[in-house]
């Protein structure tokens, strides 16, 4: 399994605005690719600041190919997203599920 993390920032007052537009638009789209698994959104405060870490898990970069296009390690941010984000990565970094200790 692949893991997937980006990550973002947004002033406090467009937070709101980023996180629903994660929640209502993109993830949902997501979950139609074949080979998606699960996407998670975190956020964390700091001072004026918010910064978001997107994560999402697939089965395979094939899977991601279907999300990314063939540069996977080049991050896609909609248009809503860049309105609110005051600065983002434009890279992504891959990893290798080595191990998950979920529920039974």
């Amino acid at each position: 399994m692949i893991v997937r993390v980006w990550r973002g920032w947004s002033s406090a007052a467009d937070a709101g605005v980023y996180a629903s537009h994660a929640i209502e638009r993109v993830f949902p789209s997501l979950a139609k690719i074949a080979g998606h698994h699960d996407a998670f959104l975190l956020q964390r405060t700091d001072g004026g600041r918010v910064e978001f870490v997107v994560v999402t898990t697939w089965d395979s970069l094939d899977a991601v190919r279907r999300f990314a296009g063939e540069n996977v390690d080049r991050a896609v941010i909609e248009p809503a997203a860049l309105k609110v984000l005051s600065e983002f990565d434009t890279t992504v970094r891959h990893y290798e599920l080595l191990y998950h200790a979920g529920p039974k």
